[in-house]
């Protein structure tokens, strides 16, 4: 699928990012959302055909509002410069991440400073078995990928409970566990592009199931 569309209202939007423009646009914006969930009903299928535990995630279930919450963040703009998407996305679980913008599109996936119940067990998994978490983070194609984790404020000392000692300690130190691909939206044009993602959730496949499989045993 071309994104050009999509493409064109986003930047016609980000020019007139208010109400007022939206509601004479709201054809338009109805038009380029449909097609783009049309687009994430196909992947969603596709997904569910490599990976045995996926959760069903229709287009419709999968896209997010396109409004910011100016509620908590007064300061951001009426609508989002993107269209985001979360595949496999069970409730209270990682799920995996699509985001189409103006200039840039993402691939992401993992726990963005999750509550202090989910990140203790997040810990407490570390802990446990760190050396697994350490394996899919070192492995050549992940790192070629993803680079490691997202670089978010980490903590300077030993989090509560945990020794200063501990041969995890650096990953202990995060209240982020996420990944991330970034990459120019021009390369969404490609004949090749879902199969990229196909990749990249096959990629993140493991990482995102060591954090599953922490926050719900």
């Amino acid at each position: 699928m071309s994104f050009k569309k999509q493409i064109e209202f986003l930047k016609e939007l980000q020019k007139n990012n208010n109400k007022e423009w939206m509601d004479v646009n709201r054809k338009w914006y109805k038009e380029v959302r449909d097609e783009y969930i049309g687009w994430l009903n196909s992947m969603n299928t596709r997904l569910s055909n490599i990976d045995d535990g996926y959760y069903d995630t229709p287009g419709k279930k999968a896209i997010n509002r396109i409004n910011n919450n100016l509620m908590f963040h007064p300061n951001r703009p009426v609508y989002k410069d993107h269209f985001g998407a979360g595949f496999d996305k069970k409730p209270k679980t990682a799920d995996f991440y699509f985001e189409l913008g103006i200039d840039r599109c993402i691939f992401a996936g993992g726990l963005w400073r999750p509550e202090p119940k989910v990140l203790r067990s997040v810990r407490d998994a570390i802990d446990y078995d760190g050396e697994n978490l350490e394996k899919i983070l070192n492995k050549k194609s992940f790192k070629t990928r993803f680079d490691g984790l997202y670089e978010d404020v980490k903590l300077t000392n030993a989090p509560k409970g945990y020794n200063k000692d501990n041969q995890f300690i650096e990953l202990l130190k995060n209240r982020t566990f996420a990944v991330f691909q970034e990459f120019s939206t021009k390369e969404t044009n490609k004949n090749n592009f879902d199969d990229q993602l196909i990749d990249a959730y096959k990629e993140m496949l493991p990482f995102r199931r060591y954090l599953n499989k922490a926050i719900t045993v």
